[in-house]
């Protein structure tokens, strides 16, 4: 996973050193990104070519991760939900896909955890009260009304990567603090304890389009994911009934 560094002074050596090796995980990121979205290693769905053309904003080599993913997990959904978290929290890096009727439902801002950074997510976790947001693929259980308004619960589907998205009460929900006047007073959205938070006035109609057995993808190129994710590199029967 990304490496963060306390907040505290490091001697000369040991804080080039540090940059170093963060700037060699973040190129190893690039690269495999850059791998993905080469015809001869992942191959090209039709599901990758209806994200792109709904979402043009979208960076295309991330829909064809999530179009991987899903064909991967379950090649017969009806809805997808993409966040992209290398994009900075002041613009709209979620996007909600209906796959049968080929439509681009919603494309919004979306917040992500206080402990994964300021305007920028720059590390994840999958640990109770880190406050982290948690990247991978999750399905979408139950909605509930809950301490933050109408909510709807994830499961996270990646060992060691997300899997306790439920126990950490990881959910989709509205918040005050995900809205244009926010980032005109501050610069960036405002942060949870690491559930994408969306802007109230759709939190509703965006929870209802996804909730019950559909999926979510979260990206950041976390080169340690990307080279081990299952869904990136499965045999199809074999990932469906790790899902069962």
């Amino acid at each position: 996973m990304p490496i963060s560094f306390p907040n505290r002074w490091l001697p000369g050596t040991a804080l080039c050193s540090a940059l170093l090796l963060g700037t060699t995980l973040a190129l190893a990121g690039d690269d495999f990104l850059a791998q993905a979205y080469k015809p001869d290693t992942l191959r090209q769905l039709p599901l990758e070519q209806t994200l792109t053309r709904l979402a043009p904003d979208a960076d295309p080599r991330v829909l064809r991760l999530a179009a991987s993913a899903l064909s991967c997990a379950d090649p017969d959904a009806e809805r997808l939900a993409v966040i992209d978290f290398s994009l900075p929290s002041t613009e709209p890096r979620l996007w909600v896909f209906d796959l049968q009727r080929r439509q681009l439902l919603f494309e919004e801002l979306v917040s992500h955890g206080q402990g994964s950074g300021n305007a920028m997510a720059e590390t994840f976790s999958n640990v109770p009260e880190s406050h982290q947001s948690s990247i991978g693929l999750f399905r979408t259980m139950n909605s509930y009304q809950g301490r933050n308004g109408y909510s709807l619960r994830l499961e996270g589907l990646e060992p060691g990567v997300n899997h306790l998205a439920y126990e950490r009460a990881i959910v989709i929900h509205g918040a005050d603090y995900v809205s244009e006047a926010f980032i005109e007073q501050t610069g960036r959205l405002g942060r949870s304890h690491g559930c994408p938070a969306v802007r109230q006035e759709v939190a509703a109609p965006l929870i209802d389009s996804i909730k019950e057995d559909q999926y979510l993808f979260t990206y950041y190129p976390d080169p340690e994911w990307l080279a081990s994710s299952d869904f990136f590199h499965c045999d199809r029967d074999e990932a469906q009934l790790a899902l069962n």
